[in-house]
């Protein structure tokens, strides 16, 4: 670094809360930066999604479906992602997350029937499919329901 490469802080060389329109001996007299009439000189101007008065795009575009509010996030997994687990151990959503087999709890988590179980185990969670069910009782684990 030398003298010649200094610089201020970004930001740091001019405010924010210039104060504008206070005479010309300000050097921001007179229309204060907004220029000779028009709508940009205009208090109040420029209203969100406002087209000069043709119909907004938001109004123009079509309004489909709704959104439940009372719906759920139910997080999915498959059988074979449990193979990752040694014998005999008790998977629960806090083991599934601190494994990283899902990213977040949600409202629940629910096991699939994809693929192939080889470990016995005791899985605790919020739902299974009857597949899922069938292959983990299959392999010489339990389930049950939370």
């Amino acid at each position: 670094m030398e003298l010649s490469n200094l610089r201020p802080a970004e930001g740091s060389k001019h405010s924010n809360n210039f104060r504008r329109g206070r005479g010309h001996g300000s050097g921001n007299g007179k229309t204060a930066g907004k220029g000779h009439k028009g709508q940009l000189a205009r208090s109040g101007h420029k209203k969100a999604g406002f087209e000069g008065g043709q119909m907004p795009l938001y109004r123009r575009l079509p309004k489909r479906g709704f959104t439940n509010i009372n719906t759920k996030e139910i997080i999915a997994i498959n059988v074979d992602v449990l193979n990752r687990y040694e014998d005999g151990t008790e998977v629960t959503p806090e083991l599934l997350l601190e494994t990283r087999a899902v990213s977040k709890l949600g409202d629940g988590i629910k096991i699939l029937g994809k693929g192939d179980l080889s470990k016995k185990l005791t899985v605790k969670v919020h739902a299974f499919s009857e597949s899922a069910k069938a292959k983990i009782e299959e392999a010489g684990g339990t389930v049950e329901v939370i």
